[in-house]
């Protein structure tokens, strides 16, 4: 088996300035990939291209339907064309009980997390149709496979994001359009952090509830959706890989941290 090759592919990566998309975009870099990012924040895109060696950056909201034609559009030029798509952008929430969350807060995480990766693919998708080629991988999240009390934006939207990926695989599958999702769990980026700075959850909590006891690195993630862009994937489409240290797995009562020291 070779490595994994991605020499002559145009990527283009949402939420590329930072996190889980920014470790991305490197990885696919290093593989040989020309890479476009797109993301929010302007002032955090230079960086980030420098970081990254990406070819090419463009700044906007992917959950405006203009901004996300525009970007795609946009990398498209830049690259000639786009073969691969990794859908990172995403905002996070706090934990607030849904009789006590705002219309707004909840419509705003919602729209960046599925109404966003629903845009990127279709304008992705409709370049990719005209080529019969291509792969997408979306980010969806360990709090979109089962209830997670206080996170009902969150996990609304990420459990949306893995039916629009079955979707589109059973829609474009034939058209040589492969579509995945991964589901990671708390990973060590900006958007956690944030979270861990205001206390929004105990980081030993996590660990204690994850076999493999820590949370994950962006790089760690970022490798399962490499190897779902490429071809080394080529056969598979309309899964939701997850990527959480065995979070999904773990069925029993009480911490995994009392399995291990056998109590």
């Amino acid at each position: 088996m070779t490595a994994i090759d991605l020499t002559g592919r145009r990527a283009l990566v949402t939420g590329g300035a930072s996190g889980i998309g920014e470790a991305a975009a490197q990885l696919l870099v290093e593989l040989g990939a020309k890479v476009a990012l797109a993301d929010m924040n302007r002032d955090a895109l230079p960086d980030a291209r420098s970081r990254t060696g990406a070819a090419f950056a463009t700044a906007g909201d992917v959950a405006i339907e203009a901004d996300s034609e525009r970007m795609v559009s946009e990398a498209a030029d830049a690259l000639g064309g786009i073969d691969l798509v990794f859908n990172s952008a995403g905002v996070g929430d706090d934990l607030t009980p849904v009789h006590e969350q705002s219309v707004e807060r909840w419509q705003r995480v919602v729209d960046i997390n599925l109404k966003g990766s629903y845009l990127i693919c279709r304008s992705a998708g409709r370049l990719m149709l005209k080529e019969k080629r291509g792969a997408i991988v979306n980010v969806s999240s360990i709090v979109g496979l089962d209830g997670f009390p206080g996170r009902s934006a969150y996990g609304i939207a990420k459990a949306g994001v893995i039916h629009l990926t079955k979707t589109l695989a059973c829609e474009w599958g034939a058209h040589g359009i492969r579509v995945n999702a991964i589901a990671p769990a708390y990973t060590r980026t900006p958007m956690v952090q944030s979270l861990l700075d205001r206390k929004i959850f105990d980081p030993t909590l996590i660990e204690r509830r994850t076999p493999l006891a820590r949370m994950a690195e962006s790089i760690e993630v970022a490798r399962a959706a490499a190897f779902l862009l490429s071809d080394w994937a080529s056969y598979i489409t309309g899964v939701v890989l997850p990527v959480d240290g065995g979070w999904s797995a773990y069925g029993a009562a009480g911490d995994v941290v009392k399995i291990r020291n056998g109590q």
